[in-house]
């Protein structure tokens, strides 16, 4: 495998901030503010699913490249208290495969008290460390489970696990990491199930959420004529429950809510294709290697870990962080004639 198989950015080292406001929040061109920061922190997985790795996995980040807790913690630090982040969410890759997970985690608890701290995880292992990151002040988790048939789910992920990702669901809801949500990706081979998944959800007293897949595949095999797209989902769910349409709470949710059976449970669905919300985004992405990333899509990335390891200040750090998001895009364009899928897939980007 060669290095482009994992995607290679455009990084930067500065970019311009003409026209931009005297102001420390990531606010940029179209006057939307980030205040959600998503950090990845590898680019290992435990597990292979199609539409977001290649069988063989990512090639290895060198281990020199990737930030380090302590950087993490000083990144996340100064994104909370100089730029106006509000939620801080880990993901990977998988950042169960991080063994200094829990240091970091009680690092950014320390250091930014009150901020909820979450993580995207597909939940293998996490029976095991699931009291230790709630105790080291990990508030909660969203896991990413597309099918409970065990068969289908090795099909899907090319592993075996579906046993160790329930006992981990579980092992969150009883360490209080909560609300817990399951994510699963929209494709013609899960829509059989969403109604089974739905109703193991309703079940367990976890949310779900439904997301349209997109061509974030590390194989480039996303075709929009394929998509299974929101409003065949609700037809599909329509057949074994009723749905009403409950909307947004959060402008900048990704999520519409529709009530299960009259409530209160809900089933969400982020339509990110179909229902494009980019106009509302308020996020802000960190790479496992020390980039800003402004949107999923965009490759343009800007350096902080360069800046960081060469001593920068801490505002020095954050001006560079501004003027990234200042040039965010206005939106994917994956509606766009000529659109063009960014180099780097989901699992090299973060969830």
């Amino acid at each position: 495998m060669t290095a482009v198989a994992m995607g290679i950015p455009t990084v930067r080292s500065s970019v311009s901030l003409a026209g931009r406001p005297d102001v420390d929040q990531l606010v940029d061109r179209f006057g939307r503010v980030a205040r959600d920061l998503r950090v990845s922190i590898t680019e290992k997985c435990s597990l292979r699913c199609t539409y977001c790795m290649p069988e063989e996995g990512l090639p290895a980040i060198p281990a020199e490249n990737l930030l380090t807790a302590d950087e993490i913690v000083r990144l996340v630090d100064i994104a909370v208290h100089r730029l106006g982040v509000r939620e801080v969410r880990f993901t990977g890759g998988e950042p169960l495969m991080r063994v200094d997970l829990e240091q970091m985690i009680a690092g950014c608890a320390e250091r930014a008290p009150g901020i909820p701290l979450a993580m995207t995880t597909n939940a293998v292992g996490l029976e095991h460390r699931a009291a230790g990151l709630a105790r080291a002040g990990l508030t909660r988790v969203n896991v990413s489970l597309d099918s409970v048939d065990r068969e289908h789910f090795a099909r899907l992920t090319r592993r075996d696990r579906l046993p160790s990702v329930i006992a981990g669901i579980r092992a969150a809801a009883r360490a209080g990491l909560a609300p817990l949500k399951i994510n699963a990706v929209l494709m013609p081979e899960t829509l059989s199930g969403a109604a089974d998944l739905l109703e193991w959800c309703l079940s367990e007293g976890v949310a779900l959420r439904f997301i349209e897949e997109m061509p974030l595949d590390a194989d480039h095999e996303w075709a929009r004529e394929n998509m299974v797209a929101a409003d065949r989902l609700l037809a599909v769910l329509g057949e074994r429950f009723t749905l009403t349409e409950h909307g947004r709470e959060d402008p900048s949710a990704p999520a519409e809510e529709w009530l299960v059976d009259g409530g209160p449970a809900t089933v969400g669905i982020i339509a990110s294709v179909t229902r494009s919300f980019c106009s509302d985004c308020d996020r802000t992405r960190l790479t496992a290697e020390g980039t800003v990333r402004s949107c999923l899509f965009s490759d343009q990335e800007i350096d902080l870990r360069a800046a960081l390891r060469s001593g920068a200040g801490d505002e020095e750090l954050a001006q560079l962080w501004r003027g990234a998001m200042w040039n965010k895009w206005a939106g994917h364009g994956i509606n766009a004639d000529g659109f063009a899928p960014p180099q780097r897939s989901m699992g090299a980007i973060g969830g």
